[in-house]
């Protein structure tokens, strides 16, 4: 029994101790170093893909909906048996469709469900060939060089076999504009 209460107590001593550490000195130290001058400035993604930028206008491809209002990083709890989130896609999935010109049948899931995230940087490549005549035509460029810049956008499966092959809508935008 003596010796229980004696590892009861130093386990104890080191909850103390790690809580203190970690629950305190560490978060004041964070804090403390936010507050030093200079690291005020606006933050900005520069330069990445692997954040989803949904760019305004008819000239660019779209990304995934987000969940969260105004689109930032957060996912939602509705589900397919909510009738609120059934109102919800198929709201999307018409303007969607009326977005591409194409009848709402052809609307693929992923243009109408929004990512765990909400900055998903990909979507389907079906999605992708939806919005191939739009872009083309908003940035007068041939349909066809469209398609090569959504092919060279394209990533597959990682691994060679987890998931499904996506297009990277930040990388493929970029093109465009290069292209454009």
């Amino acid at each position: 029994m003596r010796n229980f209460v004696k590892q009861a107590l130093a386990g104890l001593r080191v909850l103390v101790v790690l809580t203190a550490i970690t629950g305190v000195l560490y978060p004041a130290a964070v804090w403390g170093v936010s507050r030093l001058p200079g690291l005020h400035a606006k933050a900005e993604a520069v330069d990445t893909t692997l954040v989803g930028v949904d760019r305004e206008g008819g000239r660019w491809f779209r990304t995934r909906p987000s969940a969260a209002t105004p689109p930032a990083s957060g996912g939602s709890n509705k589900g397919e048996l909510n009738a609120e989130y059934d109102a919800v896609i198929a709201e999307r999935r018409a303007a969607v469709a009326r977005r591409e010109g194409v009848p709402e049948d052809r609307v693929p899931p992923d243009a109408v469900t929004a990512s765990a995230s909400g900055l998903d940087p990909h979507i389907s490549p079906a999605y992708a060939e939806l919005q191939v005549p739009r872009v083309a035509r908003e940035n007068g460029l041939p349909e066809d060089v469209v398609r090569r810049l959504v092919a060279e956008s394209t990533e597959g499966r990682a691994a060679g076999f987890l998931g499904e092959p996506g297009v990277n809508v930040t990388a493929l935008n970029r093109a465009v504009e290069a292209t454009g």
